[in-house]
């Protein structure tokens, strides 16, 4: 599947930092290649990828015994991914950052200064981020010792003194908007200087949520944790919940039957359609097309509601559990999903060259909220929003996990990086998925669809990446003991993608916020751990 043909080379440059690892670890962290460093060697080896080209994808941290933090990234290269590694005594929490190569790295850095303490030098941002005033400056939400909730805490003080940055001189004055919005999305503040109508900077932030994911997934058995996943991201339930049951499974060694891994795959193809069909009617909305929002949400609810008779969920949540899936495609099923695939197709030929035909739109939309392939590549953006600047990465193609090894997929890829390209982009993706369906549901394997689960060692771990419909989704699990979970990390494609919306709105007029952020969709659930 990977062919580290590039690694050698990598590896030579940081050799005398590198630290041995056993033979199991590696086995199961598979097929990402672990490395271990001292922490001496974390700043180095992040220099290297950069200059290497490879793009970062996340980070997280773990209290390891009552002494010791381990920091864990992941570095990827055309599919092949590099996990890297180093440990940290409580008594010296300092290392080196990762921002200065991968801007990327500038939010994750700052969430696990904020619940872990350690110090990364040389971060250019020093501000918090996801601490908030329930928790004391000294009190770090995620080690052993701290509970879910403080104690005694009373009602938490609103988070209204963050230092945003300021713009200054004559004529620029600055808008706020949010954390609460006059619609039903989730809370996300959002903070222009402008000049007249001309956005001069974005500042977004975000983490108002505070679910506690990462705290509330310690103890848990499999079966539940697949369920907690499910809940990171509504929207995302499929690809989340799907990531978090790969990695368990790497973990336990544990392999579905080709039919449940077919079945998960219909799952991923339906969720990436209806949320393509709800983006591609809310871009058009922004802009007063009224039309295209009330014939995309008519078509995405035809389609939720075949989730809801067929598998019992619209959104499919819990539908995708260790080992495999929770029920079956008879062959009624299989003959009505192929004929909901036409029939949706058939729509789509009439609807979709409305939208490429109306000139009013077109000027709303084309070189609107561009981002460019430079900049897009220097944040590491995923998803379709990296497509549509130039980033020809997928994973169900390039990194290839079952079944998609198995199948033909094709990924679009365009240059413009404005809000145009964007929704063209979530077009083409849902013609490629209907397609990938049509594959799926033809030649579906026979067999089970529920693989028997064995208890985990204690301390085995493994990775989940999965191709979800925003993007790349990179999960962490490792177990403790009797089975239970006792560290769960997982890192939505937002977290790469809300930094590219701080960027590509520059230059635009403040009426045009609302159909550039749109146009990327970032998850603030799937963010707000």
């Amino acid at each position: 599947m990977s062919r580290f043909d590039w690694l050698p080379e990598l590896l030579a440059r940081c050799e005398d930092q590198l630290i041995p690892v056993s033979g199991d670890t590696a086995r199961r962290l598979a097929p990402a290649h672990l490395i271990v460093l001292d922490p001496e060697g974390w700043g180095r080896m992040a220099k290297v990828a950069r200059e290497q080209g490879c793009h970062w994808s996340a980070l997280w941290v773990e209290q390891t015994d009552a002494e010791t933090l381990q920091a864990n990234a992941v570095l990827v290269f055309r599919g092949d991914y590099l996990m890297i590694r180093t440990g940290l005594p409580l008594t010296n929490l300092v290392l080196p950052s990762h921002t200065p190569w991968f801007p990327a790295a500038n939010h994750p850095e700052r969430h696990a200064r904020d619940l872990f303490g350690i110090v990364f030098s040389d971060h250019p941002d020093h501000r918090r981020w996801t601490r908030h005033l329930a928790w004391s400056e000294d009190g770090y939400p995620l080690r052993h010792n701290k509970p879910v909730c403080p104690d005694d805490i009373g009602e938490t003080l609103p988070d209204s003194n963050y230092p945003f940055f300021q713009a200054q001189g004559a004529g620029v004055y600055e808008i706020p908007v949010g954390p609460v919005h006059a619609g039903i999305i989730e809370p996300g503040h959002f903070r222009f200087q402008a000049e007249g109508e001309t956005v001069l900077n974005l500042e977004i932030r975000l983490g108002y949520t505070h679910k506690g994911i990462e705290k509330i997934a310690e103890g848990r058995e499999p079966g539940t944790l697949a369920r907690l996943a499910g809940r990171l991201s509504g929207d995302s339930t499929v690809a989340h919940t799907w990531a978090a049951c790969q990695a368990m499974e790497r973990a336990a060694d544990v392999t579905p039957p080709p039919r449940a891994q077919a079945i998960r795959a219909v799952f991923a193809e339906r969720e990436r359609i209806a949320n393509h069909l709800g983006d591609i009617g809310a871009i058009c909305n922004d802009v007063g097309f009224t039309f295209a929002q009330m014939q995309f949400s008519r078509l995405r609810e035809d389609w939720q509601r075949v989730n809801q008779s067929l598998f019992g969920h619209r959104l499919l949540m819990d539908r995708i559990v260790p080992g495999g899936v929770l029920r079956d495609l008879t062959s009624d099923n299989t003959t009505l999903l192929q004929e909901q695939n036409r029939t949706l197709r058939g729509e789509l030929e009439t609807l979709l060259p409305i939208l490429d035909d109306h000139p009013s739109l077109e000027d709303r939309l084309l070189g609107t909220g561009i981002l460019s392939a430079e900049t897009a590549i220097t944040l590491g953006v995923t998803g379709f929003v990296g497509k549509a600047s130039g980033i020809d990465i997928d994973l169900r193609r390039d990194h290839c996990y079952a079944p998609y090894d198995r199948l033909i997929v094709d990924s679009p890829c365009l240059q413009a990086g404005d809000v145009a390209a964007r929704l063209q982009v979530r077009a083409t993706e849902i013609h490629h998925s209907f397609d990938l369906l049509t594959q799926l549901l033809t030649d579906l394997p026979e067999g089970p669809v529920q693989a028997e689960w064995q208890m985990p060692a204690a301390g085995s771990e493994g990775l989940g990446m999965v191709e979800g419909w925003r993007g790349e989704i990179v999960t962490h699990v490792r177990f403790g003991t009797d089975g239970r979970v006792a560290r769960f990390f997982p890192r939505d494609p937002s977290w790469l993608n809300w930094p590219a919306l701080e960027q590509l709105i520059h230059g635009n007029i403040v009426p045009d916020f609302p159909v550039c952020n749109k146009s990327v969709n970032g998850s603030y659930s799937g963010h707000d751990l």
